[in-house]
C-alpha cells in the first residue's frame, strides 16, 4: 500500500507534480572556502540528475558566502550534466545590465543545450545601491525597465539601428544580441513574492516560480493560502491575456523528509530556527547576518517529519497543492552530503505519491 493510501489522503484537489526540482544557494564557509563550495555545487546537480530531478535552481546573492554569478556556474555545471535544467531563482533585475545579461544568458543556454531557465525579479535591496549606483526613479520602476529591456533583447528584437559611420558597424545595421538562443524567452520566469508580481508575470507572458518569502498577504491568511491565490491569479490573467494554457507553476518549499529519528530531530531543529530567526536562519560559517525581516513579510513553513507526515502536510497545503512543480529549498548551511540525503529521501519516499516520476 502506498503512503498516500495508508494516510487516508484524498488527492482530488491536488495537482500532480509534473517536475521535481531543488534550490541551492551554492554556499561556502570560511573553513573550506568558495572553490570547494562551487565544486560541491556541481556535485549536487550531478546527484540530483542521477535521482531523476528535472530542475535545479541556484539563488543569486551578492557580497556574501553564496553564489553571486549564476551563469558561469551553470555553464560549468552543464558540462557535467545532460538532462536537468539549470535555473536562477532569482536574479534581481535592478542590479543587472539587461543587454550584458542577455548576451551571457544566450551564450550559456547554447553551451548547455537549451537547458537554462532564468527566474528574474523586480525586487531590490537598498543597501546595494551604493555599490551598483543609484537611479533617478525608484528601484522597482528601474527594475521593471531593465526587465523589459532584457526580455526584448533575448527575444531577438532590434535594439538599435546604426545612424551613421564611425559606430563600429555600417550605417543602417540593426543591432541585436548575439549569440541568440531562439527558445530562451519561453524559459524565463518571474520570481514572485506577491499577487502583483504574479499578475505581472502573466501579463508579460513569462512563467512563475513562487518563493519562500511573500508580501501583501491579507490579515489572517496563511502562507499557503496566499500562495494559492497568487497562482490562481497568474493562471486567470494568463488565460485572459494570451488565450492559451499557462505554463507550469513552480513553488519553492522546505520539504524535509526524515527517514530516521536523527534526521527528524535535525529537521525539527531547522524548523525552529527558521520560525524564530526568519531569513537569518541556517547561515554557513562566516556568512553575514541579514537585516531584520521586512515588516509585513512572512516566510514559508517547513514541512518536516516522517514520510507519511510530510506527505499529508504537502497534500493539505493550498500553495503546494496548486503547484505543478515542487522545488525543494535546501537549508543554506547544510553541506553536500546532507543535501544529497534530502534529495534522495524526497525522491524515493514522498515524491512518487505526489504524482511525480523521473523522465530519464
Amino acid at each position: 500500500m502506498s503512503i498516500a493510501a495508508s494516510a487516508g489522503i484524498q488527492p482530488s484537489p491536488f495537482r500532480p507534480k509534473q517536475r521535481l526540482g531543488f534550490n541551492t544557494r551554492v554556499s561556502f564557509n570560511d573553513d573550506a572556502g568558495p572553490a570547494q563550495g562551487l565544486r560541491d555545487g556541481i556535485e549536487l546537480f550531478k546527484a540530483a540528475e542521477r535521482l531523476g530531478y528535472q530542475s535545479g535552481w541556484a539563488y543569486q546573492r551578492h557580497f556574501d558566502h553564496y553564489l553571486s554569478s549564476p551563469l558561469p556556474f551553470f555553464a560549468a555545471t552543464g558540462q557535467h550534466t545532460q538532462h536537468i535544467t539549470l535555473g536562477s531563482a532569482v536574479i534581481p533585475m535592478r542590479y543587472q545590465d539587461p543587454i550584458l545579461l542577455a548576451e551571457a544568458a544566450g551564450t550559456t543556454d547554447l553551451l548547455i543545450g537549451g537547458r537554462l531557465e532564468l527566474a528574474i525579479s523586480t525586487g531590490a535591496n537598498a543597501a546595494f545601491d551604493a555599490v551598483f549606483g543609484t537611479v533617478d526613479t525608484d528601484a522597482r520602476t528601474e527594475a521593471k525597465r531593465r526587465q523589459a529591456r532584457f526580455l526584448a533583447a533575448i527575444s531577438g528584437e532590434v535594439l538599435h539601428t546604426v545612424a551613421g559611420s564611425g559606430q563600429g558597424a555600417p550605417a543602417g545595421a540593426e543591432l541585436r544580441v548575439t549569440p541568440h538562443s531562439p527558445t530562451l524567452r519561453s524559459r524565463i520566469r518571474q520570481g514572485s513574492a506577491s499577487l502583483g508580481s504574479a499578475v505581472q508575470a502573466a501579463e508579460l507572458g513569462i512563467g512563475l516560480i513562487s518563493g519562500t518569502v511573500q508580501h501583501d498577504h491579507a490579515e489572517g491568511e496563511s502562507f499557503g493560502e496566499y500562495q494559492a491565490r497568487c497562482i490562481e491569479a497568474f493562471r486567470i490573467t494568463w488565460h485572459k491575456t494570451w488565450r492559451t494554457e499557462p505554463p507550469p507553476v513552480a513553488v519553492a518549499a522546505s520539504v524535509l523528509v526524515g527517514t530516521t529519528s536523527e534526521l527528524r530531530e535535525k529537521y525539527a531543529a531547522y524548523d525552529l530556527e527558521r520560525r524564530t530567526q526568519g531569513i537569518a536562519a541556517s547561515r554557513p560559517k562566516g556568512a553575514l547576518a541579514p537585516a531584520n525581516q521586512p515588516v509585513g513579510a512572512q516566510i514559508s513553513p517547513v514541512f518536516h517529519g516522517a514520510p507519511d507526515e510530510v506527505l499529508e502536510a504537502v497534500f493539505n497545503d493550498p500553495g503546494l497543492a496548486a503547484a505543478d512543480e515542487i522545488v525543494l529549498f535546501l537549508p543554506p548551511a547544510f553541506g553536500l552530503a546532507e543535501n544529497v540525503r534530502l534529495l534522495t529521501d524526497l525522491a524515493e519516499t514522498v515524491a512518487p505519491d505526489l504524482g511525480w516520476s523521473p523522465t530519464w
